[in-house]
């Protein structure tokens, strides 16, 4: 009996440390932006929709799709990089939403995907 709970001691000791690294190194952790980078964040319009997703490119690379109230971020190297936003599904074969950024270190750019044109035209608007 008693091998059997110092067992159970150290698995819960290992448990609780793993939990402890997991919660400071965790997708929710403050992390220090990378050295000559800027910070870009895309959000998805309250109104985007139930069951439609927000796919976003970096210089024509995916870098996440986001569902309902989801966003993106992430640090961007300092110079031009190409942004895009497109939904997916996609059934209605609405283009996609670009936008030119020239990133610079320590900037933040903040952009909105939302619906433009009676909701058949998707758009990035730059937020403050």
């Amino acid at each position: 009996m008693k091998k059997y709970s110092s067992t159970i001691y150290i698995l819960s000791a290992a448990c609780a440390c793993l939990i402890s690294v997991g919660c400071t190194t965790g997708p929710g952790a403050a992390t220090a932006a990378p050295p000559n980078s800027g910070h870009v964040l895309i959000y998805r319009v309250a109104n985007f929709g139930e069951n439609i997703g927000l796919v976003v490119s970096v210089d024509g690379k995916d870098v996440g799709s986001f569902t309902q109230g989801g966003n993106y971020s992430g640090y961007l190297p300092a110079s031009q990089h190409v942004l895009t936003a497109r939904p997916d599904p996609n059934p209605a074969g609405t283009s996609p939403a670009r936008k030119t950024v020239t990133v610079q270190a320590g900037q933040t750019y903040v952009y909105t995907a939302a619906w433009s044109g009676g909701g058949t035209r998707l758009v990035l608007v730059r937020g403050h």
